[in-house]
């Protein structure tokens, strides 16, 4: 699996958005210079998550931008597939619409089987778990084996 850039970014914002003490709005300045990211592309993405209904945007001298439900009921799928679309595709289609004759049949069900495993990890952490710097406790246990450490 590859994350892209606008799914980082839209992680990162949204943290941020998060990690405010008042609660109140954060303007797109403000979030792309605490995390670096580029302004027109911050726009787009905070576009998107809109479109998703993840966050909403206030107009006006203490406008900006904050999250349309709480943090805790947004995952990090949910941010994934508003950014960026399903978790898993072969080719631009999802795994369920790929076939394969013969001996290749088997290939489905490991991008199934792939699907089902990052849903595992990207619908059990919300942006709240990433907000507070704590992991659900299954999602934890997977960083602790030193194998996930490597690059191979």
């Amino acid at each position: 699996m590859r994350v892209s850039t606008k799914s980082d970014y839209a992680l990162r914002g949204l943290i941020e958005i998060t990690s405010r003490d008042d609660a109140g709005p954060v303007s797109a300045e403000e979030i792309g210079r605490q995390q670096d990211i580029p302004h027109g592309f911050l726009q787009a993405i905070l576009a998107d998550l809109r479109r998703s209904g993840i966050v909403v945007s206030q107009r006006g001298q203490s406008g900006g931008w904050r999250l349309a439900r709480p943090a805790d009921n947004i995952t990090v799928a949910d941010v994934i597939r508003a950014v960026d679309g399903p978790l898993v595709s072969v080719y631009g289609l999802r795994p369920e619409a790929v076939s394969y004759k013969g001996g290749a049949e088997v290939l489905q069900h490991v991008w199934i089987a792939a699907r089902a495993s990052l849903r595992d990890v990207f619908e059990s952490v919300t942006i709240q778990h990433l907000a507070d710097g704590i992991l659900p406790d299954a999602v934890e246990a997977l960083t602790k084996d030193d194998d996930a450490w490597q690059p191979h």
